[in-house]
């Protein structure tokens, strides 16, 4: 399918990338980081069309041209075939957790292949640590084999900032150091998240993450998060006043108020949340594959759960069981749960601000990278369309952090971020999952070399 396997990116790189088939390339009329890929179906994520049978020109990370037929063609130093492969640009999981200290820099590099081996150029990660702040410069550096990376603040929550001045004084710190948003966790009263907000609008620093039960859905899309993740707060928001509940006896992010949902609340929830241009990261998959009825053996049986630790597949199942067999717990309650958020997440597609893809990895039973297909498939099940659901994961996040000049989508002038998968996601977005190779900034790896990484990753797991 291709020339060459992986071609050579900084010498910095050089020793870690060895395994991946980089190799020397020979300097062609155009610069030795000149590609063409050839014969590929392009994604218009855009308009939700497909171009067929394009040429991709690529020189310095950059695409310089898509079109029928390029000038020269023998002129590019790199020429990938793409044998009717479709080209989509690269995805970004908006919910993405990266280990910390004391995870070793191995962990944390395997975990970032993870993302990148599915088709992920961008990664949000929503708890962040000052090493994160490191691996950003460095992968921005082109010194990590890394997606970009956007990194969240340590998290802010009832513990941390126990009062309006400590929340003051983070929020400060954070911002200085450098973060790209706050984390918001549970447990935060709101008083204290109220002065954590002003604070944040001073220093000019955004926020994102759950709605603490004090809080309440209505004060915090008044508030003007940037995002609010897991849909939180939003079944509790549907529960009439003169249910008189007590808030904190909401369960997993509403599940126990359940009964008390009102339905023809839901309206007013997402007009607010089109007027406060609040977006939302629904993470469906955690609460259908962790919090569900699921079997635990038959999803460990999965073959991406062999790029996970023995030991953490032994926590996951264990975190399951421990829901499933808590007395409040129930299949019937968690099917009327379940239609729940799924009707609250077609809504908000259909009449909110904008929804935007991450499936909360790794987390219980979503390994990174491999659960944003999960995700895309929960999406998909609450009744959006496929052309949507892609532009969730492409479009949208590139608008959301302001990169939509350069990332986003596959167009002339924009950065070489993408991936060719064997179908078209456009029709089946299952395809997404049958990835040929991915193209990080020009830099291509192709299907052998991200297989041959992976089952050393493998290995590593399962000695």
């Amino acid at each position: 399918m291709i020339t060459n396997r992986f071609f050579c990116i900084p010498a910095l790189l050089a020793g870690a990338l060895a395994l991946l088939g980089c190799q020397q390339q020979q300097v062609a009329l155009r610069g030795p980081q000149s590609v063409l890929i050839d014969h590929v179906q392009v994604v218009d994520v855009v308009h939700g069309q497909i171009l067929t049978n394009r040429q991709i020109a690529i020189d310095s990370g950059r695409i310089v041209s898509i079109g029928d037929e390029v000038a020269d063609p023998g002129s590019y130093a790199t020429r990938i075939d793409g044998q009717g492969a479709y080209a989509v640009p690269g995805l970004t999981e908006m919910h993405a957790h990266i280990p910390a200290p004391p995870a070793t820099d191995a962990h944390i590099e395997e975990t970032l292949f993870l993302y990148l081996a599915n088709g992920i150029t961008t990664i949000r990660g929503m708890l962040g640590h000052p090493r994160h702040l490191e691996l950003r410069e460095r992968q921005q550096a082109g010194e990590l084999l890394s997606p970009r990376i956007f990194t969240s603040s340590p998290s802010l929550n009832g513990n941390t900032v126990p009062s309006p001045a400590a929340a003051a004084r983070l929020v400060r710190q954070y911002a200085a150091e450098g973060y790209d948003f706050l984390k918001i966790h549970p447990g935060i009263e709101r008083p204290v998240f109220d002065t954590l907000v002003k604070t944040a609008r001073d220093a000019g620093i955004p926020f994102a993450g759950h709605v603490p039960v004090q809080v309440g859905i209505r004060h915090a899309l008044e508030s003007g998060y940037a995002t609010i993740d897991h849909v939180d707060g939003y079944l509790e928001g549907l529960v009439p006043e003169t249910a008189g509940v007590k808030p904190e006896e909401n369960g997993f992010f509403g599940y126990s108020f359940t009964p008390l949902a009102d339905t023809t609340n839901i309206a007013g929830l997402v007009a607010l949340t089109r007027d406060k241009q609040v977006w939302i990261v629904p993470t469906q998959s955690l609460f259908e594959r962790w919090f569900a009825p699921t079997d635990a053996d038959s999803l460990l049986a999965e073959p991406e759960m062999q790029y996970m630790a023995a030991e953490t597949l032994r926590n996951w199942k264990n975190s399951h069981l421990q829901y499933l067999a808590d007395p409040t717990w129930s299949k019937q309650q968690w099917v009327a749960f379940d239609a729940l958020r799924r009707q609250l997440i077609y809504r908000l597609y259909q009449d909110g601000h904008g929804l935007l893809l991450g499936s909360d990895a790794p987390q219980v039973f979503n390994v990174p990278g491999y659960s944003i297909h999960h995700e895309i498939d929960a999406m998909r099940r609450a009744g959006i369309p496929p052309a949507e659901i892609l532009r969730m994961g492409t479009l949208y996040p590139a608008r959301f952090f302001g990169t939509a000049a350069d990332t986003g989508s596959l167009e002339a002038g924009k950065e070489a971020s993408l991936f060719l998968v064997g179908g078209n996601p456009l029709e089946d977005p299952a395809a997404l999952q049958a990835v040929h190779g991915v193209m990080l900034k020009g830099h291509w790896m192709d299907r052998d070399a991200l297989d041959t990484r992976l089952k050393e990753i493998a290995r590593g797991k399962n000695p």
